[in-house]
């Protein structure tokens, strides 16, 4: 199955709950929550408020992607916050395996993101534990981007061995994905697709959810 998960990096802050809505009542799966520290990766964005406030009135499944330095300290209290699913980076994180156990101890489902220059085999040997996989398809840090074609190989080794495996894991997709070029990513194995300017900024976004669904 698709799952489409718009991010609020390019919604209006100006009426963030009001953007949250209508991206909801278009059909969206997930609400995709950038966290960046402006270390890890160089731009700032939110935080905890944001996602504690935003949880009181939204139903989405909150999908918070950490861009941090040392991302363990956070694991609770993003959990406490609201979030369904953590992901942190592969390359950010001193024990992933740790960070993975800690994340499913409280009751969330783990993922881990790799940037375009970390290789797949990377993350594998997480993968009987993981719930995600987060396949930067862009550098991290800035929305607007365009796709990095040479990433889909890594969506490709990482769909075939959960295949092979029979792993219970999800494959996401972040960065530079539009209903115009979704077939790339879901023919490599992607299954969860986060999409930021070509859903908020979108004049219909139920349009573009349904076309990205059938596109995909």
């Amino acid at each position: 199955m698709i799952y489409i998960s718009p991010s609020l990096l390019a919604a209006d802050f100006n009426c963030l709950g009001a953007e949250v809505k209508r991206i909801e009542e278009a059909g969206a799966d997930y609400l995709h929550l950038d966290v960046m520290d402006g270390v890890f990766v160089p731009n700032i964005s939110f935080g905890l408020p944001v996602i504690e406030s935003l949880r009181k009135t939204c139903g989405l499944v909150f999908d918070v992607h950490l861009m941090i330095t040392k991302p363990e300290r956070y694991v609770e209290r993003f959990a406490n916050a609201g979030a369904d699913i953590i992901t942190f980076h592969y390359e950010a994180c001193d024990d992933p395996a740790a960070a993975i156990a800690n994340i499913k101890e409280l009751g969330k489902k783990a993922s881990i993101s790799i940037s375009p220059k970390t290789p797949a085999e990377a993350v594998l040997p997480f993968l009987p534990e993981l719930d995600m996989v987060l396949v930067m398809t862009v550098e991290p840090g800035f929305g607007g981007q365009s796709l990095i074609p040479e990433t889909l190989e890594k969506v490709k080794i990482i769909r075939k061995t959960i295949d092979e495996n029979g792993y219970n894991c999800n494959i996401q997709v972040d960065g530079g994905i539009s209903e115009k070029n979704i077939s790339l990513v879901t023919e490599a194995g992607a299954n969860v697709i986060v999409a930021g300017t070509a859903v908020f900024r979108s004049p219909d976004p139920k349009k573009t959810i349904e076309d990205m669904r059938k596109n995909s």
